[in-house]
């Protein structure tokens, strides 16, 4: 069957899809979403939990708190929180921000801060729809900064109409700005190579999220990142109920030309891990389905490169390459060490990070998971608006001789909330603590960036045990 979803109104599409999720998780337990502790009714219930809720998972650094009164609110989601090293020795930071995940406003937002974190500049909004009817969302941004200073942000532009769900379809576009983020170009599409798990009709945008920050790994210190490409429906059914079982897989690219300052249509990408060779974990009951996505890469001290991968299989999966980035070993799950115990987690982000520095090959690493495997407090794995937390953070270092080149320690609660959801009034709004995050390590402290349940952004710095 052809599953190709086009000839649909988009605004319609995308508010009943979105609306779909929102009242789905507001009824989950209760048809009557008044009677649910969730809730939030209005407004003024929302102001009411702000002041207990903002420091609830112990931040050092508070980055954006949306704004609410009694009356109104604006720009209650905000996640794929990317802070980064601005050329001008400042802090910068983008990320995609909503009324509610996927609405209609969805946009890409900039701020920069001066002095190191402490105060942020208000948010400005540099692609995307400010309200609904502006334009198309824009969604998951991420910055490259060339030698020379230009920054760049890519990200997803939606035309209007989806191939596989309404925040995933797009075409990569890019703007740049030459004066520090007060300026922006306009956008400008960037080329993507085609796989054969695109949709056929070349007209179609393809499936596919860049979520961590491209870092500096490649070959000659290019920017490497590795991406999520899912597989158009119109290629692969999606086989169970749940969005889970979409078919993904993992690949990676290499940006040639950065620091020679190209527009951003010019902006030459080179794929690595590609169509067949895309690193995959088998969906459990549908070994031909993969569940392998969001991978976050660290280098190891010996030069090879170390990722990690967020899958349906009860824990994340690794891969290493000694090659830059070009070629890959097969996917293998995530252990503490070799022979040992497997690192439970569910299908949520699990990033990885040098505590070093992004590109130190420190040997030293945080990774953050929820220490279980999607059956938390009766729910199941598939109920990811639940089951994504609490986090814990793993402890790991590089060992030379074993097979699993990074070893990990007991995980080690980090950070929770205690039941109250946040989000836009009229929805039951958000618990799950998604760590769509981001690190920068700057005079030598490693600071953790990141989205609690995709409403504050948030700083936390990171110490090991014996530091």
């Amino acid at each position: 069957m052809n599953r190709q979803r086009f000839h649909i109104k988009p605004v319609a599409v995308l508010l009943l899809w979105c609306f779909g999720m929102l009242l789905s998780v507001s009824c989950k337990k209760q048809n009557n979403s008044d009677a649910d502790a969730t809730f939030i009714a209005t407004p003024a219930d929302l102001k009411a939990r702000i002041p207990t809720q903002l420091h609830i998972t112990n931040p050092d650094f508070i980055v954006f708190v949306p704004r609410v009164t009694d009356e109104s609110v604006n720009d209650t989601g905000n996640e794929h929180f990317l802070v980064f090293d601005g050329p001008d020795g400042s802090l910068m930071a983008v990320w995609t921000q909503s009324s509610a995940e996927s609405q209609p406003d969805q946009h890409i937002a900039f701020s920069r801060s001066d002095d190191e974190g402490k105060t942020w500049s208000q948010p400005r909004t540099i692609a995307g729809p400010q309200k609904p009817g502006d334009g198309h969302i824009a969604s998951w941004g991420y910055p490259l900064v060339s030698k020379s200073g230009r920054i760049y942000v890519l990200y997803s532009q939606s035309i209007g109409e989806y191939d596989t769900f309404p925040h995933i379809t797009g075409w990569l576009h890019g703007i740049t700005s030459d004066d520090n983020g007060v300026t922006w170009s306009e956008p400008q599409n960037v080329p993507l190579r085609r796989s054969t798990r695109d949709n056929p009709d070349p007209s179609v945008p393809p499936n596919i999220i860049c979520w961590q920050k491209p870092l500096r790994l490649g070959k000659d210190g290019k920017y490497l990142a590795g991406v999520s490409r899912w597989t158009s429906f119109s290629v692969t059914e999606q086989p169970t109920e749940s969005w889970m079982s979409a078919d993904a897989r993992v690949e990676f690219m290499r940006f040639e030309n950065i620091d020679e300052n190209p527009e951003p249509q010019e902006i030459d990408i080179t794929w690595f891990a590609f169509d067949e060779a895309a690193l995959a974990v088998p969906y459990p009951g549908y070994p031909e389905i993969s569940a392998c996505q969001e991978p976050s890469i660290v280098q190891l001290p010996d030069g090879r490169l170390f990722c990690v991968m967020r899958t349906v299989a009860g824990s994340p999966y690794w891969s290493v390459s000694a090659d830059a980035g070009e070629t890959w070993t097969k996917p293998l799950p995530l252990l503490r060490r070799d022979g040992g115990d497997p690192l439970f987690h569910p299908l949520s982000p699990c990033p990885i990070y040098d505590v070093g520095g992004n590109e130190a090959g420190s040997g030293r690493y945080a990774l953050f998971i929820h220490n279980h495997d999607g059956h938390y407090q009766g729910y199941k794995p598939t109920d990811s608006s639940f089951h994504r937390r609490p986090v814990y953070i793993v402890r790991g270092e590089f060992n030379a001789g074993a097979n699993q080149p990074v070893w990990f320690d007991e995980p080690e609660f980090f950070f929770d909330h205690n039941g109250i959801s946040l989000g836009k009034p009229g929805t039951a709004g958000r618990l799950d603590l998604a760590l769509y995050a981001s690190l920068t390590v700057r005079n030598g402290l490693a600071v953790l960036w990141y989205p609690d349940r995709k409403f504050f952004l948030l700083g936390r710095i990171i110490t090991l045990g014996d530091e």
